[in-house]
């Protein structure tokens, strides 16, 4: 188990795998973003994306899937998330495309209210197949304080 002890600044890692498909993009998009590009090949031939694409609010949520598979292999005590510091969508992602992260701890601080936590932030890099960046934020996670004994 990790604990905010355990967490420290400049650590990075690289993981995930997450094959975007053209059924989950639309699906997405029906249910949550129905702009014009996430639904018909037409309507997005007609715009700066070409073809049809992602929401960005659907790289979120991939991103937050492989975050969670890769938490089942890395416990944490952690406590949820107050929020993000930035979010940015800086490529289109697109049916076919293979999604994973690289993540840097920036920083930590304990909890001056709580002592049985802290908190860290850390960057979040989104990668497409050929390693482009397609989104980046800055996340605020919530992690217990080791358990005395």
């Amino acid at each position: 188990m990790i604990y905010f002890e355990d967490i420290q600044p400049g650590t990075r890692a690289a993981f995930g795998h997450y094959a975007v498909t053209r059924d989950e993009v639309i699906d997405f998009a029906q249910r949550f973003d129905p702009q014009p590009f996430h639904l018909s090949d037409e309507a997005a031939a007609q715009t700066h994306f070409g073809r049809l694409s992602a929401s960005g609010w659907h790289t979120c949520a991939m991103m937050m899937s492989m975050l969670v598979e890769n938490f089942k292999t890395h416990k944490q005590a952690g406590l949820g998330s107050p929020g993000q510091e930035e979010l940015r969508w800086l490529k289109p992602v697109y049916p076919g495309d293979t999604l994973s992260i690289e993540t840097e701890i920036l920083d930590k601080r304990a909890s001056n209210s709580r002592p049985e936590m802290g908190s860290y932030r850390s960057k979040i890099t989104v990668r497409n197949q050929d390693g482009d960046a397609v989104m980046t934020t800055i996340a605020i996670g919530l992690i217990a304080t080791r358990p005395a004994g």
